[in-house]
């Protein structure tokens, strides 16, 4: 009598796993497209012109800080993670053609809060970085984020990371490397 009581339950219950996976695997293509065109509007903000589309380009160069690199028509998109105060930060950094820094967003971070994690949202500090070619520097062009030097050089050895990249500037030349 117990076996076909539970005959019923455990039916329903496979229906509506198939269901369910039926659904995820029609739409698991749909949320794929949807997390790449937030992904491209995001970039498309950090080159002039607003280009529509990127292309994910192989990286296997000697900075060991470029994650990624999306390039389009005006210039590139580069992923960049650096050692900060707490832990790693990724940026994204556009950089012209012609080498110029055109955009920095930082998009992940465990900075102290109150000081380093003003990286992220600190308008005036990451506005210093446009318009920069790689040569940036915490003290003589760059203002440290008040209490985070540490954090604020780590983005700036992000944005010359990505200008390097860019203008193919040699890693050894100091623009990837720790500057104290």
């Amino acid at each position: 009598m117990k076996v076909k009581q539970l005959i019923a339950p455990v039916a329903a219950l496979v229906v509506a796993a198939v269901v369910l996976l039926g659904v995820s695997a029609a739409l698991g293509g749909t949320a794929q497209s949807n997390e790449e065109a937030a992904r491209n509007e995001i970039l498309s903000y950090m080159l002039p012109g607003r280009p529509a589309s990127f292309t994910e380009e192989p990286y296997d160069g000697e900075d060991e800080s470029i994650r990624r690199v999306f390039k389009a028509e005006d210039g590139y998109v580069l992923e960049v993670e650096t050692a900060g105060y707490v832990g790693p930060m990724t940026l994204w950094v556009g950089v012209t053609n012609e080498g110029t820094v055109s955009g920095v967003t930082v998009r992940d971070h465990g900075e102290t809060f109150g000081l380093g994690r003003g990286a992220q949202t600190d308008a005036p500090f990451l506005l210093q970085f446009l318009g920069t070619a790689g040569e940036a520097a915490v003290g003589e062009d760059i203002d440290a984020l008040t209490g985070a030097t540490v954090t604020s050089k780590a983005v700036t050895r992000a944005v010359n990371a990505a200008a390097a990249f860019v203008t193919g500037a040699d890693v050894s030349s100091g623009a990837t490397e720790w500057e104290g």
